[in-house]
């Protein structure tokens, strides 16, 4: 046996692998994602949010970014109750995301989310792990 780096073709192998051993064990979810971006009146891009539906009727909230200069004034909250609206369109009925601690720590609690879980890394430096039940 020997160890090495994956071909582009062995990790399509891997993940489909993996896909096919789960399905044995979960149920079929919808599939679908939810990708948006807000803009100002100039059409100027704010921010980002790009989800995606994983397992069963989870989705799963990758990156959510909105500029500097337009933190704190309601941009993050437009983008994600936006998100939640498309989540339940597609079957959606749990929304999971992750945020470091200088990111959305104390945000997604406003909006509803749960910390169901979260670990230091090192001193000052934290990942937390939010969920919300949408139905």
């Amino acid at each position: 046996m020997e160890i090495r780096d994956l071909s582009k073709e062995d990790l399509r192998v891997i993940e489909r692998g993996l896909e096919r051993y789960n399905e044995k064990y979960m149920p079929d979810g919808p599939d679908g994602s939810v990708q948006i971006g807000l803009y100002d009146g100039d059409n100027q891009f704010i921010g980002g949010v790009d989800a995606e539906m994983t397992v069963d009727t989870l989705l799963y909230v990758s990156t959510l970014y909105v500029k500097d200069e337009y933190r704190g004034r309601g941009a993050g909250t437009a983008l994600m109750k936006e998100v939640e609206r498309q989540a339940i369109e597609i079957g959606a009925e749990i929304i999971r995301l992750d945020s470091f601690s200088w990111e959305g720590v104390g945000f997604y609690e406003t909006l509803g989310y749960e910390v169901i879980g979260a670990f230091e890394i090192r001193a000052g430096f934290k990942e937390y792990f939010y969920m919300k039940r949408l139905k």
